[in-house]
């Protein structure tokens, strides 16, 4: 089993950064693909980023650019830099895991998730 918690969420102002993080507990997930998912009040909860175990990344156009998930193997900790924050990025932001290599978008190829962390966007 893979526990996951998120910290570094908050309130932020449209334009402005915040660093989620997402530590893991368990088992080691270095050879796990991690996946970040965000879900805002009334709506389907949607893909944001995810990076596999040789460091490769993807991304929703809605975020690149603006958004960078990154991964300390070290630490058992992957990261969601958010930079020029939008309102519309306002939501509850979830980290998960799966123990594949590939990449994947959709939540349900997720095994493990976390209780998730709220971002706040104001205009």
């Amino acid at each position: 089993q893979v526990q996951l918690v998120e910290s570094g969420g908050g309130l932020v102002q449209a334009g402005g950064s915040l660093r989620l993080s997402c530590a893991a507990s368990g088992r080691t997930i270095s050879n796990y693909v991690m996946g970040w998912f965000r879900q805002a009040p009334g709506k389907e909860r949607d893909f944001v980023a995810a990076i596999n175990w040789s460091g490769a990344t993807y991304y929703a156009d809605s975020v690149k650019g603006r958004l960078t998930i990154s991964r300390d193997n070290a630490k058992n900790t992957v990261y969601l830099q958010m930079n020029s924050l939008k309102p519309e990025d306002t939501a509850v932001y979830y980290c998960a895991a799966d123990a594949d290599w590939r990449i994947w978008t959709m939540g349900r190829e997720y095994d493990y998730w976390g209780q998730g962390t709220q971002v706040t966007v104001s205009s």
